[in-house]
């Protein structure tokens, strides 16, 4: 499971297939996600103490892609690169990653430069505002790199109850920067019956891009994937893991009714409300709750 942080200056290349290679440059080195804070704790009885607690550190990224400003981020300044990565990939600004040539993080972990191969700005494309509903301040400033390439079905894979109630007793078990602050939305990325990712962030949408642009970083094929986020599952978490063509997305929070009818729409199995001893299945296009799929799961 990586939860590691990026190192100082570092910087690698990404193979992604033969003449294919990504280079990252990430000079943030070790930008904090949390730090101390006193308060006074005032009791129904008028007693006050004071005391300390970590809070999460708020930071905003301006990402520039091939020199154009295209999204602003206020997110945990962890795992930007993968971060970035994951949300060029689910919001249709990308194909995979062998489109990009460079990701260049600074060292103040304020400026993400994003360079892409035979990419030009489509700067017909009107200024567009885009808030997302990840109770951050996310935005995506222009359409210039969307491809508009629209949604297409995803493809089921098995996987079991024993599975989704494994994966939710490791997320009962707490994420290291929640359990510090409480202030954070987790993230799993599953494979084979194990972890291989877990990210946490202030917005559960940041969380669930991080763990893709691990995916994407490492060559893992998300369409052998699932997902766990600790965050409710509105229409635009189900249109990121349609466009990462992972199968399955689980929840230990809930959907709503267009999520559900959305899910149905592109084979995207829906487990909501899963915890160690239960959870709820809203879409099962392989029948596996009515036994009608015995084969091998994750």
């Amino acid at each position: 499971m990586d939860n590691t942080r990026n190192d100082a200056a570092a910087e690698c290349i990404v193979r992604q297939g033969e003449g294919c290679s990504m280079r990252i440059v990430d000079s943030s080195g070790d930008v904090p996600v949390q730090q101390s804070c006193v308060f006074v704790r005032v009791a129904a009885d008028g007693s006050a103490e004071e005391l300390e607690d970590a809070l999460q550190v708020e930071a905003a990224v301006c990402v520039f892609v091939n020199g154009e400003l295209t999204m602003r981020l206020m997110c945990s300044a962890d795992h930007l690169v993968e971060l970035v990565l994951g949300r060029l990939y689910t919001e249709d600004m990308i194909s995979g990653p062998d489109e990009v040539d460079e990701i260049r993080v600074c060292e103040h972990a304020t400026r993400v430069l994003v360079s892409l191969k035979d990419r030009k700005a489509n700067l017909g494309r009107r200024h567009v505002e885009e808030i997302s509903t990840c109770c951050t301040f996310n935005s995506t400033l222009n359409g210039y790199f969307t491809k508009d390439e629209g949604l297409e079905k995803v493809v089921p894979h098995p996987w079991s109850p024993e599975q989704v109630i494994r994966a939710a007793r490791e997320f009962e078990a707490d994420t290291p920067i929640h359990k510090a602050t409480f202030g954070a939305h987790s993230c799993y990325l599953l494979k084979d019956d194990g972890i291989l990712y877990c990210c946490e962030d202030l917005g559960r949408h940041n969380a669930f891009d991080k763990v893709v642009g691990c995916a994407l970083r490492d060559g893992i094929d998300l369409a052998e994937c699932a997902v766990f986020t600790s965050g409710r599952i509105p229409t635009d978490m189900v249109v990121k893991a349609i466009r990462a063509r992972v199968p399955l997305l689980i929840s230990k929070a809930v959907p709503t009714d267009m999520t559900v009818a959305m899910a149905q729409e592109f084979d995207l199995t829906l487990v909501c409300s899963a915890h160690s001893d239960s959870f709820k299945v809203f879409n099962d296009p392989l029948g596996v709750v009515a036994g009608e799929c015995p084969q091998e799961a994750f």
